[in-house]
């Protein structure tokens, strides 16, 4: 279990109600909120991605309804929960804040695409300041699904290794606390990295299996890197999607190699799914936490069970912690579906 959630504005009944995922999403948002020394505002966007979110509680309510029909003992509170808005309104509740709420769940790239929308919403002039970030927890549905698509690894993930043989599940929570230069400068904040672009692309090859060229993902990084004004090779880091299946690592080993071109066998890729899992709508808000802060103090996240890389891979796979100067980091995350999304982030200085 997550450890106790810090004191927040929520009643004692209201916090007994909360569920894993939703104790996972206070304690990330808690610690956005202190490092970026933020204050109430009564008009503070949040926009989240998940693709379970409550999913726990409806697998509580459906228990509960089959092993004792005849009892509703908190079943309303149940379906309440379930439904993906009811942690955000927790978490507005716990800090105190208000403001427009955006739910994001299109599977493995909610999180980089909340990342992404939120920061539009700053780019576009909408908003001063955004609360963003993805959270999930681990449920049996979760789990079952990706048992019976075969997708789960029977030994350890290895990510893009020549004899991988699938993912290992993971849960957790990242937020980001985003606003404009101006106003951090102001404030005095303490900036960790800036978002300098953001890519999406739909992939419709097929439901559950990416386009084996990686057609959408190349397009989700070029699209990234436009809008950050940057050419492939001035991108020092890249945090791969690198679920540890074989389609997928496949396809974007494609994306990767057709991305970056000539410069392909200098660009350093890692995949930090092999540390802690595939965290599912978490994931790309993770993964663009540890691109910003490896930018912050300068160093590779490595993927330390690969053994054999897979030949596919043109690239410089990081497979051990090293220290290196670089300006840019991209993260990408592909979900089911086809939703691709890529992460452009700069350091700052």
């Amino acid at each position: 279990m997550p450890q106790e959630i810090p004191k927040t504005r929520l009643s004692a009944r209201e916090e007994g109600r909360l569920d894993r995922a939703s104790k996972l999403l206070l304690l990330a948002a808690q610690e956005a909120w202190e490092a970026a020394g933020w204050s109430r505002s009564e008009d503070l966007p949040l926009v989240l991605g998940t693709t379970s979110g409550g999913m726990r509680m409806g697998e509580e309510y459906y228990r509960q309804a089959t092993e004792r029909p005849f009892c509703d003992t908190r079943q309303p509170t149940r379906v309440v929960h379930y439904q993906p808005q009811s942690q955000a309104l927790q978490l507005q509740n716990a800090r105190g804040f208000s403001g427009p709420i955006t739910i994001i769940a299109n599977a493995c790239a909610s999180g980089a695409n909340a990342i992404g929308h939120a920061w539009s919403l700053i780019r576009n002039g909408e908003a001063e300041r955004v609360l963003t970030g993805g959270y999930d927890a681990l449920s049996q549905l979760v789990f079952s699904g990706f048992d019976s698509l075969q997708a789960l690894s029977p030994t350890s993930c290895r990510p893009f290794d020549a004899a991988r043989d699938g993912l290992a599940l993971g849960e957790g929570a990242a937020v980001l606390a985003l606003e404009t230069l101006e106003n951090a400068r102001k404030r005095g904040a303490k900036i960790v990295a800036e978002i300098c672009g953001y890519g999406a692309a739909t992939d419709c090859h097929h439901l559950t299996q990416p386009h084996p060229e990686g057609d959408a993902a190349l397009m989700a990084m070029q699209k990234a890197c436009e809008m950050g004004e940057i050419a492939a090779e001035q991108v020092g880091y890249i945090n791969a999607h690198g679920t540890g299946t074989a389609l997928n690592d496949g396809a974007e080993a494609m994306a990767i190699n057709r991305w970056a071109g000539n410069c392909a066998g200098e660009m350093r890729v890692s995949s930090t799914k092999a540390s802690i899992g595939h965290l599912l709508g978490a994931a790309g808000a993770v993964e663009g936490a540890v691109c910003a802060i490896a930018l912050q103090e300068q160093w590779l996240p490595p993927t330390m069970t690969t053994e054999n890389v897979d030949p596919i891979c043109k690239f410089n796979f990081v497979r051990a912690p090293v220290d290196a100067k670089f300006e840019y980091a991209l993260s990408n995350s592909f979900g089911f579906g086809g939703s691709n999304a890529s992460l452009l982030f700069r350091r700052f200085e």
